[in-house]
């Protein structure tokens, strides 16, 4: 595995963030994207609360899996614990991006998971994208963003899921967390993510019956992209 130099992660990270606002994903600074070299063990975040279109990538933060900072001048996001705890947990992820999108957060404000009613869903996430247990308040008042990865890595581990299989988790009272192989992969699973959300509560409200997509269906049209015999885009 090849390592990336400081800058060329800084500068993918930077470009991932500065794509948050264009996306439709977020309002004011309500999002944060991550991305880490596996190789040098090195990852980078978006600074706490700067405008997204302020953002250089000489401001992007840079730690390693201790979570000392290496480079950078400004505070790293508030996410960030949250951040390390799935890059130590999940060596698969290359990438997270973290949003309060609208309707994927209407359904981890509701405590409810998003079923796969079709094919768009089956796509992208194989099978119902999960709901993550809300914080005891002994962890909110320990750390709160650490044991939110906690609670993350508890969930899909019950499920038996990896991070790249289930790219996507509703947080109990918050919002979602979307995982990916690069920065801009994650932020991708987030805007798949936000559509199939709203896609779900729209068909729900025009067939409050309707079951979710056959299994056969869900497994052929997440298998061509991401199976073994994957056939989807181009070699």
């Amino acid at each position: 595995m090849a390592s990336m130099t400081l800058q060329e992660l800084r500068e993918q990270v930077c470009e991932a963030n500065r794509a948050l606002e264009p996306s439709g994903l977020v309002r004011l600074t309500w999002g944060n994207v991550s991305g880490i070299d596996r190789a040098s063990g090195l990852w980078a975040i978006k600074p706490s609360g700067v405008d997204y279109l302020q953002l250089k990538p000489a401001d992007i933060v840079v730690l390693d899996l201790d979570g000392r900072v290496v480079e950078g001048n400004l505070r790293p996001s508030s996410d960030t614990k949250t951040h390390l705890v799935l890059y130590r947990e999940f060596p698969e992820i290359g990438g997270i991006t973290h949003t309060h999108s609208l309707h994927a957060t209407m359904f981890a404000q509701a405590g409810r998971e998003i079923p796969c009613f079709g094919t768009t869903h089956a796509d992208h996430f194989h099978g119902t994208v999960p709901l993550v247990r809300a914080l005891t308040p002994e962890e909110v008042d320990e750390d709160y963003e650490h044991f939110t990865g906690v609670a993350i890595v508890e969930r899909l581990r019950e499920l038996n899921l990896s991070p790249l299989e289930m790219p996507a988790v509703l947080q109990l009272h918050h919002a979602p967390f979307t995982f990916g192989k690069s920065a801009m992969d994650s932020l991708k699973n987030s805007i798949a993510l936000e559509m199939c959300a709203q896609m779900a509560l729209g068909a729900a409200t025009l067939n409050p019956t309707m079951g979710s997509i056959p299994g056969h269906i869900l497994e052929k049209h997440h298998l061509r992209k991401h199976g073994p015999g994957a056939y989807y885009g181009q070699k």
